[in-house]
């Protein structure tokens, strides 16, 4: 690292950073786009020349004008952008970095010097349109960690994902985390055949739209798709809902009414919340599901209907059934083909996927101009349980927008919680747990071994005894002869 950015206390300790996973070209990786702002002055790019060796395509932009050009010129392409303020900023520099602050295709990263905190017109920059920022000069592989976070960002505002994919699994349904994929396959499977479908799953994970996509990639699909949220229709009126009635079956029937039943002839009935369903009506949807037809209430002539049943809940009607309160027989009809929506807290990535989606969505009701989340905001929502699930981030998103006053939405604007709550943690803290967590690691696979630990970790025995000995890691005693020995 001697021709690269380095910090005064990595000089001063003489420990090299430990190897950072590498993606050099020749391995059949596109290179990740970084382009170098220095509005103020020469600059010195070539002190970020070792990050092209980690799959880096490193740009010049010598103002904000050149860096908008080269943003606009790969709308779609994802770009880290490192602006370098050392040589001054001012607060009239943002209406001239404006337009390319906005663009969408940018991960911003402030690189300052440490004093340049107290100037109210850098914190302005960095808190409104930057993801992160680094004290120059600061550890290649710090660098090269904070660049890749701000890349993965602009990524996602791309809909690349990092990767080129487009985040969409099936029919609207975000996501490319394995639980969603895997629900994906099988809806593909049981779309093909006309059996029920029962969808288990919590309130909020998106069942509907599952059961539309059955429904789309099945045989029936220029068919009616008719749904009933079986907890949201009067106990009384469900039997009207479901099977329709005749002229004059009751006070007020003036004329005959379809059921949903039988509005969905030959397409697709789902029964939403079908574990709300009354015992009576229950009765009733088995005896249609074991004949094929329906009576109209007031009615004597049975009516056939051809339709296929997707239903779900988010009860346990496993535990409804030994309960008493859903009947058994109905439960085996209905569970034919059983799929499993998964909550949002199992999604991994996902939770930012479809945080970023809602924001695209609903940043157009406002004229404010947000552009993204914080990253206390990110850590937060990966952090929450999400009891609403998709539904509850949906609308956490659109609450903040509105509500939110800064240009990046925080964890307090979600209401879920501040994780950035508490003392503040240095880069230099940062890497000093990585390099503990890292060593430990290599000791415990090594069996207390050191030698085959640095070696393992590409350090010689002496730099892995001094880190130990920084770090205040026990064992480092047994280096201590050599260290000794070697000056």
């Amino acid at each position: 690292m001697a021709n690269g950015i380095h910090s005064e206390r990595a000089q001063r300790y003489a420990a090299p950073a430990l190897n950072v996973a590498k993606s050099p070209a020749g391995r059949g990786e596109a290179a990740r786009e970084l382009l170098y702002l220095s509005p103020g002055g020469a600059g010195r790019m070539h002190a970020l020349a070792p990050l092209q060796s980690l799959g880096w395509n490193l740009r010049r932009a010598n103002d904000a004008r050149a860096a908008l050009r080269q943003l606009q010129s790969s709308p779609r392409l994802p770009h880290a952008v490192l602006i370098d303020l050392r040589e001054g900023f001012q607060a009239r520099d943002l209406d001239e970095l404006g337009p390319a602050l906005a663009a969408h295709n940018a991960g911003w990263i402030a690189g300052i010097a440490a004093a340049q905190l107290e100037h109210e017109a850098t914190r302005r920059l960095i808190r409104d349109y930057c993801y992160d920022y680094v004290t120059l000069p600061c550890p290649e592989a710090v660098l090269h960690t904070v660049i890749g976070h701000a890349y993965g960002m602009a990524a996602l505002a791309c809909g690349a994902g990092g990767h080129g994919a487009d985040g969409i699994g099936v029919d609207g349904m975000i996501g490319q985390s394995e639980p969603i994929r895997a629900l994906c396959r099988s809806l593909h499977k049981v779309a093909g055949t006309d059996a029920p479908v029962f969808i288990a799953g919590e309130t909020g994970t998106g069942k509907e739209l599952a059961a539309m996509a059955v429904h789309r990639h099945s045989p029936r699909a220029r068919q009616p798709f008719v749904a009933i949220n079986c907890g949201a229709i009067p106990q009384h009126l469900v039997q009207s809902e479901l099977f329709g009635y005749e002229r004059g079956a009751f006070t007020g029937a003036q004329q005959r009414k379809l059921g949903r039943i039988e509005m969905a002839h030959g397409g697709t009935l789902f029964l939403d919340e079908i574990g709300d369903l009354p015992l009576d009506s229950q009765a009733s949807l088995l005896r249609f599901l074991q004949q094929g037809t329906i009576e109209r209430l007031g009615g004597h002539e049975p009516v056939p209907v051809d339709v296929r049943i997707v239903s779900a809940t988010h009860h346990d009607l496993d535990r409804a059934v030994v309960d008493g309160g859903f009947r058994a027989d109905l439960y085996h009809r209905l569970c034919v083909l059983r799929l499993q929506q998964p909550p949002l807290r199992e999604r991994g990535g996902d939770i930012d996927l479809l945080a970023d989606h809602a924001l695209q969505r609903y940043a157009q009701e406002t004229s404010r101009g947000i552009k993204g989340f914080s990253p206390c905001a990110r850590l937060a929502m990966h952090r929450h349980p999400w009891p609403g699930n998709v539904r509850e981030l949906i609308n956490r998103v659109r609450q903040a927008v509105v509500m939110a006053e800064g240009r990046y939405l925080t964890a307090t604007d979600l209401h879920i919680g501040d994780a950035c709550g508490g003392a503040p943690v240095t880069l230099e803290q940062a890497r000093d747990t990585a390099t503990r967590e890292a060593i430990e690691r290599a000791l415990q696979r090594n069996r207390g071994r050191l030698g085959e630990s640095a070696r393992e970790l590409d350090v010689s025995r002496v730099t892995l005894y001094r880190l130990m000995q920084r770090l205040g890691m026990r064992g480092a005693e047994e280096v201590a002869g050599e260290e000794t020995a070697a000056g």
